[in-house]
């Protein structure tokens, strides 16, 4: 069975939410059971944590210098460079939050999109 073996917007739909679940739900509870029983310092909590962030940073780097879809053809790099910057200096700004950060990098990429820059 495929993805698109179904025409119902609804079976596609529940398609990705069964698989997303038990992709990462069985390592939700594996984390939950384990992480139980380490300090907060130790160093395997450490190297979890840098990979996570590592991961997490690659996949953004991903989306801004390589994008796919809509974001590859309705911006230039630059626009998407430009965003992730101000967006991030503005994160450091007002106190490392990360909602503002966020926020204002989809404000920058918004109007840059609009305006046609």
């Amino acid at each position: 069975m495929t993805f698109d073996a179904y025409d119902s917007l609804v079976w596609q739909l529940g398609f990705i939410l069964i698989s997303g679940w038990l992709a990462t739900d069985i390592w939700r509870w594996a984390g939950v059971l384990l992480g139980n029983r380490l300090k907060d310092d130790s160093e395997a909590l450490v190297l979890v944590r840098c990979m996570a962030t590592g991961l997490v940073a690659a996949v953004i780097a991903q989306l801004i210098v390589f994008p796919s879809g809509a974001l590859g053809r309705e911006t230039e790099a630059w626009l998407r460079i430009m965003a992730a910057l101000i967006g991030f200096a503005a994160y450091l700004a007002i106190g490392k939050k990360v909602g503002v950060g966020v926020s204002v990098s989809l404000l920058v990429l918004s109007m840059g999109i609009y305006f046609n820059v």
